[in-house]
């Protein structure tokens, strides 16, 4: 496959110039970043590498990392994990105190904010050193020492972070959360905060295409199973939403950031990741979205 003309095609006609959605400002340091910029990479299973844009510059991964805590706290409590959440799509806003005020502090799954939060309170029960050991994590699956979290991205969240305060309280009062609340958020926050570009994104979602495995490594990450797991909670769940008109237009497993970056997988073949920060009204980014409905119906490369 000539992936490097494919996306030359792409370029053309997505159409950079053209200026809808806008960036995230909820959290404000995340408005700094430039509208204009936009980079996609894709990596193969034989281990070859297609970039354009800007694919090498970073960008704050947001919840794509909901799908790296998902991983590690499946890796270390395995089914239990689901004793705590359920495995539904949402049907509300990802940050809705409402539906989890109705269910009784079940999270529908683990890529909304409820659900992400029961995860970061169980890594921070299990883990002697919480931020420093899932850094080592996402650094491992990703092949690169070169990851960090953004601090004063992670201090914008924290002092403008009182939907998920909210959150954090109500699982706590329905016994959700076992550790200190600050403790949870603290966690959480450096998470959402992590910066990656397009290549290291698609290299840490070679797991998810890989059965679990690093690419060119006998080190099993996951389980084979828990990799198809996730990539199902990924197609039913990984755009807030709009997961069915991704599954629809796009028809691949995959998660979103509100810092505009996408990142799917066709399981056995290649991941791909995208960043073009204008979102639209769900959460999504704009070009990304269209970059990636253009790349499989170009390839004709769908899970279905």
């Amino acid at each position: 496959m000539d992936y490097n003309s494919i996306f030359e095609e792409i370029k053309r006609e997505i159409n950079l110039d053209v200026k809808h959605g806008k960036v995230a400002d909820y959290i404000p340091e995340l408005a700094h970043v430039d509208p204009n910029k936009f980079g996609i990479s894709l990596k193969c299973m034989d281990g070859q590498s297609f970039s354009m844009g800007n694919a090498d510059e970073k960008f704050s991964a947001q919840s794509i990392t909901k799908v790296f805590s998902l991983a590690l706290a499946m890796n270390h409590f395995g089914q239990k994990v689901w004793s705590r959440m359920d495995v539904e799509p949402s049907g509300t806003s990802f940050n809705s105190l409402v539906l989890l005020e109705y269910e009784q502090g079940i999270p529908r799954n683990p890529f909304i904010n409820s659900g992400a939060l029961v995860i970061a309170d169980m890594l921070v029960e299990k883990l002697e050193d919480p931020k420093g050991e899932f850094l080592e994590f996402v650094r491992n699956i990703t092949g690169s020492r070169d990851i960090d979290y953004n601090y004063k991205v992670a201090n914008s969240e924290r002092d403008h972070g009182f939907r998920n305060r909210a959150m954090a309280n109500m699982l706590k009062s329905f016994g959700n959360i076992k550790s200190d609340v600050e403790d949870v958020l603290d966690f959480y926050f450096h998470q959402c905060s992590i910066e990656m570009s397009c290549k290291q994104l698609a290299d840490a979602f070679m797991v998810f295409s890989n059965r679990g495995s690093k690419l060119g490594s006998k080190e099993k990450i996951i389980t084979k199973q828990q990799s198809q797991r996730i990539n199902a909670l990924m197609l039913t769940c990984g755009f807030y939403d709009e997961a069915g008109e991704f599954a629809f237009r796009v028809g691949l497993p995959g998660k979103s950031g509100v810092g505009g970056g996408i990142v799917a997988v066709y399981p056995g073949e290649y991941s791909v990741a995208v960043w073009s920060p204008r979102l639209n009204k769900l959460g999504n980014s704009v070009l990304g979205m269209k970059t990636l409905e253009l790349l499989t119906t170009k390839t004709g490369m769908v899970i279905f």
